[in-house]
This record gives C-alpha cells, sequence and structure tokens, in this order.
C-alpha cells in the first residue's frame, strides 16, 4: 500500500501549499502509513503547518507529539509555529527540551523572543549561545535600539565581544548588518570612542565597507564632529553613491560648515530630491534660517518641486527662529505641490505656526488633515488649549488611540492653564486609577491646579504621591509645591522645601521670591534676592516681577523704583507689560495717582487692563473725582483693553459717587463692544 503514493512529490507540494491542501496530504499520507512512522514526510507536514495561518500551531504540537523519532528539523518547525501563535512559554520549553540544538535553534528562539519584545531573555540565550551568530545577534542589538536601550546594547557588546571569534567568516563581528547596526547606535547616543574601535575591527579584519555601512561610519562621525574621519570614509569608499554623499552633505551642514557642504552638492551634476534634502536639512540642526530658506527657493528655481522632507525642514527652522513671512512662504509653496497633505509637512506646519503664537492658523492647519497621528493629536491639544478653547483640546484628547503619557499632561496642563482647576484634578485621578505612570510634569501641572483654587488638602495628598514616586526632589515639583504654600499662606511649609533643595535654581528662588512678596514680606523678599546674587543665580524677568510685586505689598516706594530702573542697566532685563503694572500700582498704593498716570502713558506699549483698574481703583479709595472723569473719558474715546474686569470697576465707582449717566454709558459700551462680565464663584478648601 505504501508503495501507491509518491513520497517525494509529496514532500515537494507540501514545500508551496496552502492548508487546506497540506491537510488532505496530510491524511492521504498518514492513510499510506508515511506519517508520522517516517521523519521526511511527517518533517514537511509539520513544516507546512508551522508556516501556515497561527490556528494551525495545535495541529504541528500534535503531530509533534505521534512522531515516534524527531531531529533538529522538527524541534525547530515546532518552535518557529508557537512563536506564530503567541506561545512564547512553550516555544521556550520545546528548546530547553531538545537533544541537541544547531544554530537555526539558537536563530529561531532568540528572533522569536525580540520580535515579541522578550529582550532580557534573548540577550541572557545569545550569551549562553555556544558559537555566536550574526542572526542572533544583530536580531537582539537592533532591538535594543529601537526600544531606546542602547547602553544596554553596548554593555550586551562588551559581554560577548570577546566570545567571537573575529578571525571567522561567520562572526557577528565580520557581518555588515551587526556593524551597521552598531555604528548606527554609535551615532545615536555620539559613542565616538566605541564608533572608532567598530571601525578599526572592520580595519584590520579587512571587511569591505558597502553604501551602507559608509552610509552609517559617515553619519556616526559627523554626529560626533569628526568631519575628518567623515571624509576619509567617504573617500575610501570604491562606489560612491547618493546616499554616502547625502550623508556627507548633510554632516558637513548640520555642523556648520555650509560652505564644504555646497562644494561637494554643486559637483553634482544633477541633484536628486534626496540630495537637497540632506541639504536643506542639514540646516535645522545648525540652525542656519535663512540658508535653508534660500536653499530652498534655489531648488524650486532649478525646477525640481519640493517634497514633504524639505519642507518640513524649512518650516521647522522657521518656526524654531520665528521666521514668519518664510515660513509662511514655504506653506504656501507646500500648498502648491501638494506636499502639505503629507503628514510630515502637515504636522511641521502645525508646529510652525505654535511656535509663531498664530493658533488659529494652527487650527486651520489640522482641520484640513485627512489623516493624524499621536503626534499631531498631542500637538492639538496643547494649540486648542494655548487658544482658550479646552473643548476642542479635549474632543481631539478623545480621538487619542493610545494616549501616551505626553497625551495626558498636555490635556492636564491644558486644564489648569485656563483656569479649569477641578477638571485637571479630576483628569489627573483618572490617569492614576489607570495605572499609568505618573512622571514630574503631571505632578507639577496638578500641583499649579491645586494652588490656583488653594485646595491644600489635595495639593498635600499629591505631594504625599510625588514622595512615593521619588520626585520630591525635584525642581519642577518642589516649585509647584512652594507656589501652593505661599498661596495658601502657609509660607513656613513653602520656606521649608525651599531649604531641603541642595542646590536651587532660578526657578526656584523666583518663586520662593514671589512667595514672600504675594504674603507681604517685602524686606525679606529682597533679602532673598540678596542671596541669590551671591550664590551667582543671575535675576530673570520673572525675579524682577517678585521684587517689584514686594516692595508694593510692602510700601517700599522709592525701593520699588530703583529697582526697576537698575533691571535694565544692571541686569539687562527689558521691563514686561507687568513690570510696568507693578510700578503703576506701587505708585498708586502710595498715593501718587497722578505720577502713576503719566508713568502709564509714557510707557512704550500701550497700557492693559491690570494698569488701569489699578488706577480707578486708586480714585475710588482717594475720591479723586477729577481723575476719574479723566479715565473713563479716555477708555471711551479708546478701545484700551476687552477685558471686563476694568470697565466693571469704572462703572462701579461712577454709581458709587452717584454718577448714574457715566455709569450707564459704561454699561452700554460693554454692550456695544460685546464685553461680557464673567460670572463670579468662590472656592473654599476645608483642610
Amino acid at each position: 500500500m505504501a508503495a501507491a503514493v509518491d513520497v517525494p512529490s509529496c514532500i515537494q507540494l507540501l514545500r508551496s501549499c496552502g492548508a487546506a491542501a497540506g491537510r488532505q496530504l496530510h491524511q492521504l499520507l498518514l492513510k499510506f502509513g508515511h506519517v508520522p512512522s517516517s521523519l521526511p514526510p511527517t518533517n514537511a507536514v509539520l513544516l507546512m503547518y508551522a508556516r501556515s495561518s497561527p490556528l494551525h500551531s495545535r495541529d504541528a504540537r500534535l503531530l509533534f507529539d505521534e512522531m515516534p523519532t524527531r531531529n533538529c528539523f522538527s524541534y525547530n518547525s515546532l518552535i518557529t509555529a508557537l512563536f506564530k501563535s503567541g506561545d512564547l512559554h512553550g516555544a521556550l520549553r520545546v528548546f530547553r527540551s531538545m537533544p541537541d540544538r544547531n544554530t537555526f535553534s539558537w536563530n529561531a528562539v532568540i528572533t522569536g523572543l525580540t520580535a515579541a519584545g522578550v529582550l532580557d531573555t534573548a540577550c541572557d540565550l545569545l550569551e549562553e549561545m555556544p558559537v555566536k551568530d550574526a542572526v542572533a545577534c544583530n536580531a537582539v542589538l537592533h532591538r535594543y535600539v529601537r526600544c531606546g536601550r542602547v547602553d544596554e546594547a553596548f554593555a550586551m557588546l562588551k559581554r560577548i565581544g570577546p566570545q567571537c571569534n573575529a578571525e571567522m567568516t561567520s562572526s557577528p563581528w565580520n557581518d555588515p548588518f551587526v556593524l551597521t547596526t552598531v555604528v548606527g547606535a554609535c551615532a545615536d547616543r555620539m559613542k565616538y570612542d566605541f564608533g572608532r574601535q567598530a571601525h578599526a575591527r572592520m580595519v584590520v579584519t579587512k571587511i569591505e565597507i558597502d553604501s551602507v555601512l559608509g552610509c552609517a561610519l559617515i553619519d556616526m562621525y559627523c554626529k560626533c564632529g569628526d568631519l575628518d574621519s567623515a571624509r576619509r570614509v567617504h573617500d575610501g569608499l570604491k562606489h560612491v553613491d547618493e546616499f554616502s554623499l547625502s550623508a556627507l552633505v548633510h554632516g558637513y551642514t548640520s555642523c556648520g560648515q555650509l560652505h564644504e557642504a555646497l562644494c561637494l552638492f554643486d559637483k553634482v551634476e544633477n541633484p536628486s530630491i534626496a540630495l537637497w534634502s540632506s541639504l536643506i536639512g542639514g540646516c535645522v540642526p545648525a540652525y542656519h534660517g535663512d540658508a535653508a530658506f534660500v536653499l530652498f527657493v534655489r531648488m524650486l528655481r532649478s525646477g525640481m518641486l519640493p517634497n514633504s522632507s524639505n519642507c518640513a525642514s524649512v518650516l521647522n527652522v522657521c518656526g524654531f527662529l520665528g521666521m514668519l513671512k518664510p515660513g509662511q512662504q514655504t506653506h504656501g509653496c507646500a500648498l502648491k505641490s501638494g506636499a502639505v497633505n503629507d503628514l510630515i509637512a502637515a504636522s511641521a506646519l502645525i508646529h510652525f505656526y505654535s511656535k509663531c503664537s498664530l493658533w488659529v492658523d494652527a487650527c486651520q492647519a489640522f482641520s484640513e488633515l485627512r489623516h493624524h497621528d499621536t503626534v499631531v493629536l498631542n500637538t492639538m491639544v496643547t494649540v486648542y488649549s494655548n487658544c482658550g478653547r479646552t473643548d476642542e483640546a479635549r474632543r481631539v484628547f478623545d480621538m487619542i488611540p493610545s494616549k501616551s503619557v505626553i497625551s495626558w499632561n498636555s490635556m492636564i496642563v491644558g486644564f489648569s492653564q485656563n483656569g479649569q482647576a477641578l477638571d485637571a484634578m479630576e483628569l489627573f485621578c483618572e490617569m492614576h486609577r489607570l495605572g499609568l505612570r505618573l512622571d514630574k510634569v503631571a505632578i507639577a501641572s496638578v500641583l499649579s491646579a491645586s494652588s490656583s483654587i488653594c485646595s491644600i488638602s489635595f495639593g498635600e495628598q499629591i505631594f504625599g504621591l510625588a514622595i512615593a514616586l521619588g520626585l520630591q526632589s525635584d525642581h519642577i515639583v518642589a516649585s509647584s509645591l512652594i507656589d501652593l504654600y505661599c498661596k495658601c499662606g502657609n509660607l513656613a511649609n513653602g520656606c521649608r522645601i525651599f531649604d531641603r533643595i541642595d542646590d536651587p535654581d532660578e526657578v526656584l528662588w523666583n518663586s520662593m521670591l514671589i512667595g514672600y512678596a504675594s504674603n507681604g514680606y517685602g524686606h525679606e523678599a529682597l533679602e532673598l534676592l540678596k542671596l541669590m546674587q551671591s550664590r551667582g543665580v543671575k535675576p530673570s524677568e520673572r525675579t524682577f516681577v517678585g521684587v517689584l510685586s514686594a516692595c508694593c505689598h510692602s510700601g517700599l516706594v522709592e525701593e520699588g523704583l530703583r529697582w526697576f530702573y537698575r533691571m535694565k542697566e544692571d541686569f539687562g532685563v527689558s521691563p514686561s507689560a507687568e513690570h510696568y503694572a507693578c510700578v503703576t500700582d506701587l505708585l498708586v498704593r502710595a498715593g501718587r495717582l497722578d505720577e502713576a498716570v503719566e508713568f502709564i502713558e509714557n510707557m512704550p506699549f500701550k497700557a492693559d487692563a491690570i494698569s488701569w483698574t489699578s488706577i480707578i481703583g486708586g480714585c475710588k479709595a482717594q475720591g479723586n473725582e477729577a481723575l476719574l472723569h479723566k479715565v473713563s473719558k479716555k477708555l471711551m474715546e479708546t478701545e484700551i483693553s476687552p477685558h471686563s474686569s476694568l470697565y466693571v470697576q469704572l462703572s462701579s465707582t461712577l454709581a458709587a459717587q452717584g454718577d448714574w449717566a457715566k455709569s450707564a454709558e459704561i454699561r452700554s459700551m460693554m454692550r456695544d463692544r460685546r464685553i461680557s462680565k464673567n460670572a463670579g464663584y468662590s472656592w473654599i478648601d476645608r483642610a
């Protein structure tokens, strides 16, 4: 009966057929007694099941268990089937049970575990592997690098390196893929010495450096700043192609040597779009905004249509340097060429408008997108939050399929910055309930939300959580906690937190200084400023807001004026609207109203609502009707500010003095200008 079946033909068919036909052949071979008694046809059926859908891994297991004799091929096929079905532990058990293992066995289990993300076990097996193979080494190395665990990849290399015989042809150190991965990792982490050692090994063992490996070496040397070595690698290549040339051009440009890059570039008769992209893209890390735009224009004039890569490069550098007009022109060009429809260019466009604070344009660019990814959606959460459109920000947040920590943090910060403290706190609690990783940004943001409503009990719970996470000494967290205690009037606890920090940075000094100021400790704030200077910390714009506020709350008029004029002369800090508002309030509180009005009118920019509200409050307190009417006339003639508090206070003050006609006129003007009064609310936190 056995002779009725052509076994070699069946084996040949099993190598290429699908599961349905393979089952029929399995039944035929089973019927005539060739399976599972004979090893070659049984192995062919086993391999067919292993290659098929993961659903057939059970069939492979059953057949394997029925086999009276097995060899390495049998075990390897079953291991492949189990990995395909996701049974990692089963595959590892089968591997451990093998009487003999060949190189394929080791490679199969190591690459299978690596693909599944079980890197530590795969690395242990690689070290256990008797003769290290290039396939297994490259799989583990590549995965380490892709996961950002580059330092662990280098540590593994140092451990297994002495075990590899570099003279053998099959050694991992002679494999171009392994070497390319190693050199690429050196480039990412700028491990110059390690990269040079890898290159030296290639020279000693006389490995031919092909285009791919050459590109990796050039990129590594350029990123590490050794342009001479990069040029030598380029000049030593047997066949210089566009990829290696692009790597060198990009390296020269990104290191600020645009002239050398152009000398290489100009030798090419008809540069491709990839070469143009390398030249323009290199201007981004070097912050050569003007050069990037000039090269972009030159490319267009040569008749080359822009792609998403070079449009994105120009938009990124324009956004970073605030080059509005060139960026808008690039946007127009991207629209004409259709490059803006690509997600890379569209994302760069949104970032460009965001960096330029053109939130409406950023929203418009987002609305025209056909596809989104997590990075773009995270950006739009921030954009909508900066526009005050938190409902749209929350809608975009809910659209994100796989929310990262950045997604959650962006939404919490958005709620906190827009006065929606309860929403920020609720979202943080939801994040905590889901067991997501909480970082210093999330902790600091929710502490800021707590301080905005003086919820000290909730804030202290968050601080307890920060201690559990080991974040209590982080400067951002500590600064937010100091702000919370000081806003809640608990200055002593704020000081204790500040004193525990070994080397406070500028942000922490400013938080403590503003804490003293807001609680009326003007002299202590000025003493802290002197201590800050003695520690070598340079006062910033924010520092002087605290200093002027401290003088204002403590009646230190002359001291405050002296610091205001010194900040520009001695520290090079240009006064902002907030500094002018502090000085205005300082003069008003001292009863020097005329001087305060003169100070406002001589400002280099238009006064904001805070300054004029302070003047109106001073007029009301001192009964200065003449000045009050002068201010009201000025407000009615020019649209100074759309802020409701200014007009409401003016109307109320005029009404209190019996000038009902003028008060009604102010209210009417609010309606005409569509200025609505925000509804009042209160919050009491009983700790």
